[in-house]
């Protein structure tokens, strides 16, 4: 088929015939995530207040330094470096922020709201040139899928601490019994957001799927397929919804361990 080479034309920065708020959505993506990496990076800098009873913060876990009782590894070893900041969440969160980072969704998402790239369709950017995704530093984001696998394993993990988060230990005879406080709750909801956004990925859609240019004829495979499509149809949705979750899962086990909070036993 033969084609012909058309020269891309734009207008000034910000230059469009659109006459709906096309500038509302970057702006408030804009703000919903500087909010997020604020806080997180916060957060992360602590290294303190992130474990409360049987809750341990998502940005901690797993917590391979720490409390020699909990932890993976004991404590902080003795040749760590004492310029570097002690804190487990710095050793874990390069994953799941890679993960959302290289994601298809939040690419668009924070390439129009912060780089102007465009800022919306059909509204003039502050470039002149396109240089897509296969050139230094935009090829990394094809790591997405290796990330996936991370984040898959992070899930796991995260499931095994809301399993954790139902053993209390009683304070009179130091036994430990089943329960179920608001904690338990706000720890079980961010892990089922998380997989909703995990398992709607268009890279694990594409794994599932099976072959280049069809959908396998595996049954099992084809109806995997079906209920990735379906997360995957609300991927926006559950990359906010997670995003929040995730943070306010922090926020609440921080500040029941800096007793401002008083975490209420449901069961």
């Amino acid at each position: 088929m033969s084609s012909i080479d058309i020269p891309l034309q734009s207008g000034r920065f910000g230059s469009t015939k659109r006459r709906d708020r096309w500038w509302t959505q970057p702006i408030f993506t804009f703000l919903g995530l500087s909010v997020f990496i604020v806080y997180a990076t916060w957060a992360a800098f602590q290294g303190q207040y992130y474990r409360f009873g049987p809750y341990l913060s998502p940005f901690y876990s797993p917590e391979i330094f720490g409390n020699p009782l909990h932890s993976w590894l004991g404590a902080w070893p003795a040749w760590w470096p004492s310029w570097a900041p002690i804190s487990a969440a710095l050793l874990i969160l390069w994953a799941p922020g890679g993960f959302r980072l290289t994601c298809y969704y939040y690419r668009g998402a924070y390439y129009k709201a912060f780089w102007a790239d465009p800022p919306a369709c059909t509204v003039g950017e502050p470039r002149k040139s396109y240089r897509g995704e296969r050139s230094f530093p935009l090829i990394l984001q094809n790591i997405h899928r290796y990330f996936l696998y991370l984040a898959l394993i992070f899930l796991v993990i995260l499931g095994l601490d809301v399993w954790r988060a139902l053993w209390f230990t009683a304070p009179d005879s130091g036994h430990v019994q089943f329960g179920i406080g608001v904690g338990t709750l706000v720890l079980a909801i961010n892990v089922v957001l998380l997989a909703c956004y995990t398992f709607g990925c268009h890279s694990l859609r594409h794994l599932i799927g099976g072959r280049v240019d069809e959908i396998s004829k595996s049954s099992v495979r084809r109806n995997s397929y079906n209920c990735v499509t379906c997360l995957n149809a609300r991927h926006m949705l559950f990359a906010w919804t997670s995003l929040f979750s995730v943070m306010f899962a922090d926020l609440y086990v921080r500040l029941c361990a800096m007793g401002i909070w008083h975490d209420w036993r449901i069961i």
